[in-house]
């Protein structure tokens, strides 16, 4: 008898155990929205791919799998555009998406609570990332919001010494291991350092090197037709080239496009007469992660060995550099 008691105790906790998910379930509804397909996004480098999709039946829908710790996910309907962020845990969650707003309501993840949290303050202009650091060092959301929108507003210095404020728990993080990518790249391309090489192919698909331009003063100009910032500074690159093109100065100019046609209309709407390279990549292009970029518009200064003299000169600013150069 006793013998059974322990066969069955074992069986009920085996039964027990297997119920419990070793990964994550979203339990999901949409508001305003009866069928359909929708998608689960990771993230990656600025960008969200598809990672996961299901039909959605009567409203509700259900995904499964397993994450290492709390990661960044988007939810989006095919009528969406955009997809709406959370934080994924190994949790059972409820999720509540509205597809007319794109509002979403997430239970069971803490994560994400953080995430919503101190999302408008970290958008406030001159927020300082090191306070969200400092008050949680082993939260994924803190490294997220560090690599996220902070790798391009601190300097080398401020990122360095904000990054080791990082728990060692989180090394494993793939925002923090981009992060110490983003770091190994921005001491490389440091003023004084050789500027990194590479080939890209033209408008006509011939391939170009920054070596070529070696015996010139070359400004690399990272750029891209979608970049609505990009291209109200564009008329201040034209007038550089136009002033200093006959004084040993040239432009190279890297698109992140990733649509040849707009990238082309651009160039010539713009009036961007010197030599335009491009894999038409978009961030997945491994040149502007050569050379650290993380935002765009963007520029290195290179002298004719190939040394770089300044990093993202804009304005004024290039004007008076050129002008301090090559006069």
């Amino acid at each position: 008898m006793k013998n059974i008691f322990l066969i069955l105790s074992v069986l009920f906790l085996g039964i027990s155990c297997q119920e419990k998910p070793k990964g994550y379930v979203i339990h999901g509804e949409v508001a305003n929205l009866q069928d359909g397909m929708i998608y689960l996004k990771s993230f990656r480098n600025k960008m969200f791919f598809d990672f996961d999709s299901t039909k959605i039946k009567e409203g509700k829908f259900m995904f499964t799998g397993e994450v290492e710790m709390p990661l960044l996910f988007g939810l989006a309907t095919e009528d969406m555009r955009y997809p709406t962020q959370f934080f994924v845990k190994n949790a059972e969650m409820k999720v509540v998406l509205d597809d007319a707003d794109g509002k979403i309501t997430v239970t069971n993840s803490p994560a994400n609570d953080l995430f919503l949290g101190v999302i408008l303050e970290v958008y406030e202009e001159g927020y300082h990332i090191d306070s969200l650091v400092a008050r949680y060092p082993n939260s994924p959301v803190a490294a997220f919001y560090l690599y996220r929108y902070f790798t391009y507003q601190l300097s080398l210095d401020e990122l360095k010494a904000t990054r080791g404020r990082l728990s060692s728990s989180l090394q494993d993080l793939p925002y923090v291991r981009e992060l110490d990518a983003i770091i190994e790249q921005l001491e490389n391309i440091q003023v004084g350092r050789v500027a990194p090489d590479f080939t890209l192919p033209d408008t006509e698909g011939n391939p170009v090197s920054l070596s070529d331009f070696r015996g010139q003063y070359v400004l690399v100009d990272f750029w891209a037709a979608w970049c609505p910032h990009c291209r109200q500074k564009n008329p201040n690159i034209v007038s550089a080239y136009e002033a200093y093109k006959d004084k040993n100065f040239t432009i190279v100019g890297v698109s992140l496009d990733f649509n040849k046609n707009s990238w082309l209309k651009a160039i010539a709407d713009d009036h961007l007469t010197w030599t335009q390279v491009s894999d038409l990549n978009y961030w997945d292009s491994e040149i502007p992660s050569l050379y650290g970029i993380r935002s765009i518009p963007g520029n290195v200064l290179i002298d004719p060995e190939g040394v770089i003299l300044a990093n993202n000169i804009m304005g004024t600013e290039l004007q008076e550099t050129l002008k301090e150069i090559l006069q």
